[in-house]
């Protein structure tokens, strides 16, 4: 279904240093100096020959890096830039242990690599693969973001994580994928604030000392007066429990860790499919008007441009169906649903099919689960680690970390009902499936 991504074009050659004139020297009156001067051409001109074959054969040596490895960039979730080089046959997890280290974060497991493709389409980095097959015909940039959002923030055992995520879900909000009302604004705003300036101390702050931090997509002043109100009581209040109180908040969000995905129904009316946690949402108008959880899901599907569940008979037909732009679109709207499901319901990462076996992608999530996450953050025993922690100034907050330009919540999150297909969800062409279990931690 993909095609082997080209490899990028090798660096221009250094120039080669000019040649030594090797034309004929002019005749002179005397034999004695012309014979000479012919001999000193003739060193000369074997001494640049030397020299000239010398520097092209180091040439090659020098350019054997540049073509086996590449610079990338990561935008990490405070707007800083980190920066590496890798080799081009590197998987994804590579870089993606390299980022881990420079932040100095253990709990991973919940954040992953993503990167525009040419059609500016947000893509997760696989880390079982090759880089270079994922990444085709765009600059190897990528950014740190969360990938799945924990459904209860407080489990988690380290403090640098729960900022990291406080710093997603702050761009979330900004951005307007994660929509609120006025007065969570101002409650989450009034957290930031005490998150990242401490208590509230009139000799230093002045009477606008907040509006310079971005909070919402359309911040007020009036919104600004009423967070500084609110900041001013929760003197005493730590940084660290500032971020606690700002999760317990945001974490009862409708929208709080829904990835959606543009899609239409049969008849044509466009939608928008959520996926998260708990399961498969579909938004119409900006409401939610259909919750598939993951239980009542027994597999998931997609051929061509069309994205199909099959669902526990019931209140619905077994096989729903829903129609994407195109088949790579239908494939990243399965993918995250497979690891989704993988990371939020299974014990353990199942093994990929046999090639042998089995028809259509053979993705399957290679991670860790949620439940080997937290197993494995129980052992962590080392000292709480030292962090210094960013302002949220507008300037660095006007563009999503992902790439993508701020806009507001889009005025079509909008849904449909789901209509029943008479397709199979099985096919040779662009196609994949993934069984679901029936039961949590089976």
């Amino acid at each position: 279904m993909t095609t082997e991504p080209r490899d990028a074009q090798p660096k221009e050659a250094e120039s080669l240093p000019e040649a030594a004139a090797h034309s004929t020297p002019k005749q002179g009156r005397e034999g004695g100096a012309s014979q000479s001067l012919a001999q000193s051409s003739l060193a000369e001109d074997s001494s640049s020959h030397l020299s000239s074959n010398s520097h092209i054969a180091r040439s090659p040596a020098r350019n054997v890096l540049s073509f086996r490895t590449m610079q990338t960039r990561v935008t990490l979730l405070d707007g800083t830039l980190f920066t590496c080089i890798v080799e081009k046959r590197a998987r994804g997890l590579h870089l993606f242990e390299k980022v881990c280290e420079h932040l100095n974060l253990l709990e991973k497991d919940y954040f992953g690599l993503s990167f525009r493709d040419a059609d500016n389409n947000k893509n997760w980095l696989d880390p079982a693969k090759e880089i270079k097959k994922q990444v085709r015909g765009v600059p190897w940039n990528f950014a740190f973001n969360v990938k799945f959002y924990p459904p209860n923030p407080v489990q988690l055992s380290e403090d640098i994580t729960r900022y990291f995520l406080c710093l997603q879900l702050r761009q979330d909000i900004v951005s307007g994928r994660l929509p609120c009302s006025f007065s969570t604004h101002t409650i989450l705003g009034s957290y930031t604030v005490q998150s990242e300036l401490g208590d509230y101390d009139p000799d230093e702050c002045g009477p606008d000392y907040v509006s310079e931090l971005c909070f919402a997509p359309n911040q007020t002043k009036e919104m600004e007066a009423k967070i500084m109100e609110l900041h001013r009581t929760l003197r005493g209040i730590s940084p660290v429990e500032a971020e606690m109180h700002f999760l317990e908040n945001v974490k009862k969000l409708s929208m709080y860790g829904v990835d959606l995905h543009h899609a239409k129904d049969s008849e044509g009316v466009a939608i928008m499919l959520g996926v998260c946690n708990s399961g498969l949402l579909v938004y119409r108008d900006r409401l939610r008007i259909n919750r598939f959880s993951w239980p009542k899901i027994l597999k998931i599907s997609y051929k061509r441009n069309n994205f199909y569940i099959k669902i526990r008979p019931g209140e619905f037909e077994s096989i729903i169906g829903f129609k994407l732009l195109n088949h790579r679109a239908a494939k990243r709207l399965w993918k995250v649903c497979v690891e989704h499901h993988s990371f939020f319901r299974l014990l353990s990462p199942e093994e990929p099919p046999k090639k042998f076996l089995s028809l259509g992608s053979k993705f399957r999530y290679s991670g860790r689960t949620q439940i080997q996450s937290r197993r494995a953050s129980a052992q962590i025993s080392r000292p709480a680690p030292d962090f210094p922690r960013c302002i949220s100034k507008r300037n660095m907050l006007s563009r999503s970390l992902d790439g993508a330009s701020r806009t507001t919540a889009s005025s079509s999150l909008i849904g449909s009902p789901a209509i029943t297909v008479s397709p199979k969800a099985n096919g040779r062409a662009h196609s994949g499936s993934f069984n679901l279990c029936n039961s949590e931690f089976c």
